[in-house]
């Protein structure tokens, strides 16, 4: 069936979200969704499948009919879930088409202020001088906040004990209540906890200085070379999806990116707007896919 024939049966496009409503990430994909509804000419319906890491909602997608009108709104965790869980009834390569990222944004190296903490050397010094001590928080096991707290460990050759939770709203309360110490957050999480003094920003993760804190330099600035991690969002699809039909929605995903209100959005979360093919994203999954199940193989990290 031919793209053209895909889109003018009307059929509505279900955007399978992995989270729960109401978070960074379903926002976004809503926003999304309008933009890209009016340039296919069909709804475009957002559908929340939370659970299991987003597991669930992959799976369910992974195992749809190849039409292109079940997609799936996937994070950097599509890819660190997969480096950390052997054990997924489905490959994030072989089992999906890739459409299109959409932006990406940094993440925020934040401490309680109560540690004393001003600085990356200041935060080594300490994780050297009481290893295991410092505790540092993430949204999960497997999640881009642990991940990143293992490749940060690796480079600086300090212990830090990781505590997961349920999401990244229970580990910034605790990070803010002084039960750790130290979180990789996206911005969305805790871009108002900065504003508001409850966590100093002693960092930002991407390659250059975030617009939004331009007195802040990033990790790679404070000395520790290559570290550049960044949380990102993109459109899958299931494999063997028509050629035609990926083309088209890469086309109007990339439009739909540049909408008045993603833009907006990604100002305000100190994001970038991306705008590539479909082959691009899927080099790029690739890539990232093998960096973190290095860094994954190198803590002899074992999650089940």
């Amino acid at each position: 069936m031919t793209a053209t024939a895909q889109s003018s049966n009307k059929r509505p496009i279900t955007l399978i979200v992995p989270f729960a409503p109401g978070g960074g990430t379903d926002a976004l994909a809503r926003d999304l969704a309008k933009p890209l509804a009016e340039k296919l000419g069909v709804p475009v319906i957002v559908d929340n499948r939370g659970g299991a890491g987003g597991s669930i909602a992959a799976q369910q997608v992974a195992q749809a009919k190849a039409d292109g009108h079940t997609l799936l709104f996937v994070t950097s965790t599509f890819v660190t879930s997969a480096a950390t869980d052997r054990k997924l009834s489905y490959d994030v390569i072989k089992d999906f088409a890739p459409i299109a990222k959409v932006g990406s944004g940094p993440l925020l190296l934040v401490v309680n202020p109560q540690t004393g903490i001003q600085s990356v050397p200041a935060l080594i010094d300490a994780a050297k001088r009481q290893p295991d001590l410092l505790n540092y928080v993430s949204a999960g096991p497997g999640s881009i906040n642990h991940l990143s707290g293992e490749l940060f460990a690796q480079r600086t050759g300090t212990r830090m004990t990781h505590i997961p939770y349920k999401g990244s709203g229970p580990a910034t309360m605790d990070l803010i209540g002084g039960q750790a110490q130290v979180f990789f957050a996206t911005v969305p999480t805790i871009l108002s906890q900065v504003k508001s003094g409850k966590v100093r920003l002693i960092a930002t993760t991407a390659k250059v200085r975030s617009k939004l804190f331009a007195e802040v330099p990033t990790v790679i600035e404070s000395g520790i070379k290559g570290f550049e991690v960044g949380t990102w969002w993109g459109v899958v699809g299931p494999k063997d999806m028509p050629t035609e039909w990926v083309q088209t929605l890469n086309r109007a995903i990339n439009e739909s990116s540049a909408s008045d209100t993603l833009v907006r959005r990604f100002e305000e979360e100190g994001a970038e707007r991306f705008a590539g093919t479909s082959a691009d994203f899927g080099a790029a999954l690739k890539q990232e896919l093998e960096a973190w199940r290095k860094v994954v193989h190198d803590a002899g990290l074992k999650i089940d």
